[in-house]
């Protein structure tokens, strides 16, 4: 019974592997150079990387720059987990494969497949806020993600980025959290003429209670940001009113974010309603795991207090305006990270909201086509959702 669920899983991976293949391409991965000698490295003490695809045709001064999510390490025993991986080590990374917001196939990608496009790896645990000086002997760790984010980022001026006519800083999940983090400073690096617009997903983390009333991912985002030295580093704009362990919550900075700004989440996102909303430590009796594995599974109560989390969301999300230049794009399905695969970002059964996908709306709103600032209905309303069910272990985190 084991040995055929194992092979079923391994069947499903090599289908997903096999799509994502046929509808992306190979980047090769690329070491930042002189990083080492700024101070500017992994967990590990390596050089931070990433993967960068020439634009062409009319895009070629236009620049998309994507950053990789993967948790946060919050004290000396999660961040040694990372270390040898490919979240705390450049050794471990790999060439990867583009596709949606990153494809440079027209057909699944019409607005910026022929842009510059680059991909940012992750590997300092703290979505590139830390900056320690100190490295202790005895574990060898990196706090550096500041640096790496500035190391990167001069890299990419000297490669053409300081000619951009138009350009944008996307991520997924801990590289969302990135993009709103650094979103005004992403801009200010850029000529003044430039359009320079950002669009996180899946990134806008809450500071809610969990089901048992305590403050969980505060607690946790705390000390994040405690050993990763990352005051310095966050929003000034919060820092001067607020303990700046809340500054690494997008509700506590998004109203000062200057940069026009699109927000693609779920409101019902799988990450957070597993690890923020129902983490392990609020559980004890697994009495949620069902419910957490698929929202369909939920009894009535638990759905309710989904809802709830839900209304949480939305208030939290409110901090981000409704100016034309704030669009957003929160569906109801129960996804995390939208726009690096082909079948959410844009595909004939995609995920749509006005009946619109999150391809056209990001692009619509990028050029000023049309505004774009819609939030679902409540579960489970929206039929063009792909509400897929993983039992595995989510990003490193909580």
């Amino acid at each position: 019974m084991e040995s055929a669920r194992i092979s079923q899983w391994l069947n499903l991976l090599v289908c997903v592997l096999l799509l994502l293949k046929a509808e992306g391409s190979s980047v090769p991965l690329t070491l930042v150079e002189n990083a080492e000698s700024k101070g500017a490295v992994c967990l590990d003490g390596s050089p931070p990387a990433y993967h960068f695809d020439k634009g062409f045709g009319e895009g070629i001064d236009n620049w998309i720059v994507h950053i990789e999510g993967g948790g946060w390490c919050n004290n000396v025993e999660s961040c040694l987990e990372r270390k040898n991986t490919r979240l705390g080590s450049s050794k471990q990374m790999k060439d990867i494969y583009f596709s949606a917001i990153l494809s440079n196939e027209q057909q699944f990608n019409p607005d910026f497949y022929n842009w510059n496009r680059v991909k940012v790896r992750y590997c300092d645990g703290s979505s590139f806020t830390g900056d320690v000086e100190e490295v202790d002997p005895t574990t060898n760790l990196h706090f550096r993600g500041a640096r790496i984010f500035s190391a990167v980022m001069e890299e990419l001026l000297a490669k053409g980025m300081k000619n951009v006519k138009n350009a944008i800083l996307s991520g997924c999940s801990a590289g969302g959290l990135t993009t709103i983090l650094h979103c005004d400073s992403f801009k200010a690096l850029l000529p003044s003429g430039a359009n320079v617009k950002c669009v996180p997903d899946a990134g806008y983390f809450v500071n809610v209670e969990d089901i048992s009333g305590a403050h969980s991912i505060q607690e946790f985002y705390s000390e994040v940001v405690s050993i990763h030295g990352s005051a310095k580093n966050l929003p000034t704009s919060c820092t001067s009113k607020l303990n700046p362990a809340l500054c690494f919550f997008p509700q506590y900075v998004a109203s000062h974010i200057s940069t026009p700004i699109f927000v693609v989440n779920s409101a019902y996102d799988r990450w957070q309603i597993r690890n923020i909303f129902i983490p392990g430590s609020a559980d004890p009796s697994n009495s949620w795991h069902s419910c957490k594995i698929n929202i369909s599974n939920c009894s009535t109560d638990q759905l309710s207090k989904i809802q709830g989390f839900k209304s949480e969301f939305e208030r939290a999300l409110s901090e981000v305006g409704d100016s034309p230049s704030k669009g957003m794009f929160i569906d109801s399905c129960y996804a995390h990270c939208q726009t690096e695969l082909q079948e959410t970002w844009l595909k004939s059964d995609s995920p749509q909201l006005a009946n619109t996908t999150i391809a056209k709306a990001v692009g619509d709103w990028f050029y000023g086509r049309s505004s774009f600032h819609h939030v679902d209905c409540n579960f489970p309303c929206n039929p063009t959702c792909h509400n897929r069910v993983f039992n595995l272990k989510d990003h490193p985190g909580i």
